[in-house]
């Protein structure tokens, strides 16, 4: 798909994090459906990847005096520029993802023909602390597991939403999904037979998750006494009306039991994937197996969960040998 000179992008209301609220110009906005339409990122990623470009245009349009935003007028500076002056009022990550989604939209560009090189080359964006993921121990797993049961033994929930969110754990830790992916099952995703889900990931890219016989089991009660539909397209994780679970209902109820549980309150659904990656790697798991069961793109990005496996192989090593 080609695209024509970024055109008339007007000036909007102002906006508190933005100097000046600027359009999207033709070409950010086609930029933009490419990600959502042909790279099929989640909604959530194509949202951070539009606000970092509308942020830069607000802030390059009033820096320049412009009302419409010209790319090919970008230069090196000007993002050097950006950079730093972005740093002084905001975290490094934030600031690193935005010139990483630029750095993005600019290889795009020059695809498309509308710039020869990339402003952003030769550009230094701010370096990160590599920081090793968060996760529970599987102690406090089997703590977590048994919060939904002492939460309908206390009165506290009932027995729909007490097996439903047994449920909503055991895939989250048995299967390593995301929230998106969870929230998102549905029953011709399920294999029954086999205990494997089939998952859509990131980017559209399949694949396959065995759960395990206990999260099976816990499945197939969940459904067999409370599902409203069992269509293949019907959802897995549902209200006691039939309708889907949201991600942020999913959020909310995790906080819940991670409190029941005497757990660290700002543990994510996430640090359950991280869970699951690193319990498997503990026990002896190949790292490679670990990727394609976590749909990581790049052995890289899994290679993270080592340095946590390692810590632990330490930590033993130095209590159990008689050399520490």
């Amino acid at each position: 798909m080609s695209v024509k000179r970024a055109g008339r992008g007007g000036l909007a209301k102002e906006s508190p994090s933005l100097p000046v609220r600027v359009l999207l110009d033709p070409l950010a906005e086609a930029f933009v459906g490419y990600l959502a339409s042909e790279r099929r990122l989640s909604a959530y990623t194509v949202r951070n990847y539009k606000q970092a470009l509308e942020r830069f245009s607000a802030w390059f349009c009033k820096d320049k005096g412009i009302g419409t935003m010209d790319w090919q007028r970008v230069s090196t500076i000007d993002m050097r520029s950006y950079i730093v002056e972005s740093q002084r009022s905001h975290e490094r990550r934030t600031v690193h993802n935005w010139g990483s989604a630029l750095r993005t939209f600019f290889k795009y560009a020059q695809v498309e023909g509308y710039l020869t090189a990339s402003p952003l080359e030769g550009v230094r964006l701010p370096k990160l602390e590599k920081k090793l993921p968060q996760f529970l121990t599987e102690k406090q797993m089997m703590g977590l597991h048994q919060a939904p049961a002492q939460a309908l033994e206390s009165g506290a929930v009932d027995a729909f939403t007490a097996l439903r969110d047994q449920l909503i754990l055991e895939i989250f830790y048995c299967g390593g999904l995301r929230i998106s992916e969870l929230a998102g099952l549905t029953y011709g995703q399920v294999d029954f037979d086999t205990g494997v889900l089939r998952v859509q990931g990131k980017g559209g890219k399949e694949r396959f998750c065995p759960i395990g016989a206990t999260a099976l089991q816990t499945l197939t009660v969940f459904k067999d006494t409370y599902a409203i539909s069992k269509m293949p397209d019907s959802s897995v994780i549902i209200k006691p009306n039939g309708q889907a679970l949201s991600m942020r209902s999913v959020q909310l109820l995790l906080k819940k039991y991670l409190a029941l549980a005497g757990l660290p309150g700002d543990l994510s659904p996430h640090k359950l994937r991280h869970s699951f990656a690193t319990h498997l790697l503990n026990r002896g798991a190949d790292l490679r197996v670990v990727q394609t069961l976590l749909g990581h793109v790049s052995l890289s990005t899994t290679q993270i969960y080592t340095h946590v496996s390692l810590a632990r192989l330490k930590q033993v090593h130095a209590a159990s040998h008689p050399r520490p």
